[in-house]
């Protein structure tokens, strides 16, 4: 399985208002490892950066006056993210902005280049609703270590990324050991942990956390409508 954690940098917010690309930040994980198989670049967007979007940033028009533009990196860009699952912060401002770009050199949109991709940030709201949700807050909450992060850069925001999507995803791999294990059952690098060989407790839920459920599924009942799923399987079976 591999993902790439993608981050831009822009001149501004609106795509379509004409803003660009300046930085493209890219981390490669393989089985959720990192490769350390990254990509960056500076890009000349061919305009300035609005003065907000500077002081997010912090990257001078003057700094990128002799970069390569975009045109000049797409294939290599396109070439490295093939049939990957991107994985963005905010997946649908950076996606905008690499679609318009594309769409000047007159190719499709991302989604023709690359197989899935995931928004962190959608993922994050539905993990911790009501709270805070930036990368900073995100790296707060999870403890990952973001001290070097003064402005915005697309590499270290990716970096950070990663760390923070792996922590989010931690109990997707619980069944899996480390790829060097030997092991006879090894499925796509990874070894499947065979938990027959372990007496795994069954713990009963208490009388109050039955009680407390019940009282959730109620509450969930009467603000659906009647239509928890929970609910017509008990009838169903009864």
């Amino acid at each position: 399985m591999r993902q790439i954690i993608l981050d831009t940098e822009t001149t501004g917010l609106s795509a379509e208002n004409g803003d660009r690309i300046i930085e493209i930040g890219c981390v490669e994980l393989l089985n959720r490892k990192l490769t350390r198989n990254n990509l960056h670049h500076y890009l000349n967007p061919e305009r300035d950066s609005h003065e907000d979007a500077l002081k997010v940033h912090g990257i001078s028009n003057d700094f990128l006056r002799d970069k390569p533009k975009f045109a000049q990196i797409a294939e290599e860009l396109l070439a490295y993210l093939e049939g990957a699952e991107l994985i963005i912060h905010n997946a649908p401002f950076d996606v905008a902005f690499l679609n318009k770009e594309l769409e000047r050199l007159g190719k499709g949109p991302i989604t023709q280049y690359v197989a899935a991709i995931t928004d962190t940030l959608a993922m994050a709201k539905d993990m911790f609703p009501g709270k805070r949700n930036s990368l900073d807050a995100l790296c707060d909450r999870l403890e990952v270590d973001n001290s070097g992060r003064t402005l915005h850069g697309a590499l270290l925001d990716a970096e950070l990324l990663a760390d923070v999507y792996i922590n989010m995803t931690r109990g997707q791999d619980a069944l899996l050991i480390d790829a060097h294990t030997s092991s006879s059952n090894e499925t796509g690098g990874l070894s499947l942990v065979d938990l027959r060989q372990f007496d795994l407790p069954v713990i009963h839920a208490t009388d109050h956390e039955c009680a407390a459920h019940e009282e959730v599924l109620k509450q969930m009942d009467k603000s659906s409508g009647g239509k928890v799923v929970f609910r017509a399987l008990e009838n169903s079976v009864a």
